[in-house]
């Protein structure tokens, strides 16, 4: 049987005190609501409906492009109301898996022993056992099966004993679901639709209802405010660490690391305190990230090191770099192997060939370094001329020395050496000595300027 999902996302989130909906807030660097759909992509769905309405279009827009069904829950009117919003798009013969979009950590694994529960014309429950179970609906069974879900404060004292509790996530045929929430009533407190009413609706038919219980309260807890939105990031980044260690990769601390993407690592990676990894990031074999790095979709070559307090975007290494500390790359630099960048080093969108150094407070903008150069010490090249920008050109083997202005365009040939302090604007032969100085002079007579009296 085909499989239909329904992602509940139309909650407006007040306890979040925010102007984004709520199921745009961050969880790992994305929006709750995408790790709800990355996990119904896992399942191999047919439809994906979500059903928004808190925020309007920005929900939507948000996931353009995601192939998406939308729904829109203009009246907040309950969970059942929710539900039937995305009933008209839903193939009949399908089976509908309800899904909550502030619910983010829930795993494919455990969907699909859900899923498997479901034969057709039956229904599964996702049930968890909580510690304290206060404030939440009991589930009540009967040879094993459901009967009901009594809320605590309807519930007796033996039936408040129960640790079993509802997590409203729930499995059955699209057409026995459609029959159900058009009969739902709001007969109730707060006059809203409730889509746990479903479950007494099944059992009075005869149909047989499974619970199937999460492994544990993390995984299915909602997000309502700032603290759970908190406890549920070290949840998952725990989760996420775990997984790369279990693969091999060694953690100084796994508590101070911050994945906001996907990191991908090979063999004998080690990572030290208080990194960030955020987009697609890819680390070779044997590489060593020291602490309080942040690299953002970068793929970095194996053996490579990168020094603490490193800023890396956008960019590629080959095997054996060095690089810091206090480094910064920006989008679209590629190294080769053994490139060396140091201490308050600067490079955009540069190629730096094998061998080549640039040690220390220089910055490299739009240049092709060839291999086994060394740039000196305050070298800059400059780029940009106020409106375009230009290209540098450094040959095999060249060497820069420290101080120097490279203006763009211009080459530096294969073998040259520029002299300290020099200002380059024409182009350097190769293998030859090339320095540009103005004529020092002392002024006789001078005096240093002091502080005036009050």
């Amino acid at each position: 049987m085909k499989l239909s999902i329904v992602i509940l996302a139309a909650g407006q989130g007040t306890r979040m005190h925010s102007a984004l909906p709520k199921v745009l807030q961050p969880l790992a660097g994305r929006p709750l609501l995408a790790h709800v759909v990355d996990c119904s992509e896992a399942l191999g769905a047919d439809d994906v409906c979500v059903v928004y309405g808190h925020g309007g279009q920005r929900v939507p827009e948000a996931f353009a492009g995601q192939g998406l069904r939308w729904a829109l829950q203009a009246e907040q009117l309950g969970t059942g109301h929710a539900v039937l919003q995305a009933m008209p798009g839903t193939p009949a013969a399908n089976r509908v898996l309800v899904l909550f979009g502030d619910v983010p950590l829930l795993r494919p694994e455990t969907l699909q022993k859900l899923l498997a529960a479901c034969p057709a014309g039956e229904l599964a429950l996702l049930t968890v056992d909580m510690e304290d179970p206060s404030g939440y609906g009991r589930i009540v069974r009967d040879n094993g099966d459901v009967a009901r879900i009594v809320e605590h404060r309807d519930a007796t004292a033996a039936e408040r004993e129960i640790r079993e509790i509802n997590t409203g996530v729930l499995c059955c045929a699209a057409g026995q679901l459609k029959d159900w929430l058009a009969r739902l009533r709001n007969d109730n407190s707060q006059g809203e639709y409730y889509l746990t009413d479903v479950i007494g609706m099944a059992v009075a038919e005869g149909v047989r209802v499974h619970g199937i219980k999460a492994d544990s309260w993390v995984e299915v807890m909602g997000i309502n405010d700032r603290k759970q939105l908190a406890e549920a990031e070290r949840a998952l980044q725990r989760r996420l660490v775990g997984e790369l260690m279990a693969k091999g990769v060694s953690f100084a601390d796994p508590e101070r690391v911050d994945i906001r993407g996907s990191l991908n690592c090979g063999r004998d990676v080690w990572i030290d305190v208080n990194n960030v990894f955020e987009g697609d990031v890819t680390l070779g074999d044997n590489v060593r990230i020291e602490s309080n790095n942040v690299i953002r979709n970068t793929t970095i070559g194996s053996g490579t090191v990168v020094h603490p307090n490193c800023h890396i975007e956008a960019s590629a290494t080959g095997p054996d770099c060095e690089i810091g500390p206090f480094s910064r790359l920006r989008p679209g630099v590629e190294l080769a192997d053994r490139v060396k960048i140091g201490n308050f080093v600067e490079v955009k969108k540069s190629r730096i060939a094998s061998g080549s150094k640039v040690n220390h407070l220089t910055y490299i903008g739009d240049t092709d370094i060839g291999t086994n150069v060394n740039v000196g010490a305050g070298t800059i090249t400059c780029n940009y001329d106020g409106a375009n920008k230009h290209r540098t050109v450094i040959g095999d083997g060249a060497f820069i020395g420290s101080g120097v202005e490279l203006v763009a365009p211009v080459e530096i040939g294969a073998g040259a050496t520029i002299g300290a302090g020099s200002t380059i604007s024409k182009d350097a032969p190769p293998d030859k000595l090339t320095v540009e100085r103005s004529r020092q002079v002392t002024v006789e007579g001078w005096r240093r300027p002091v502080k005036k009296k009050d």
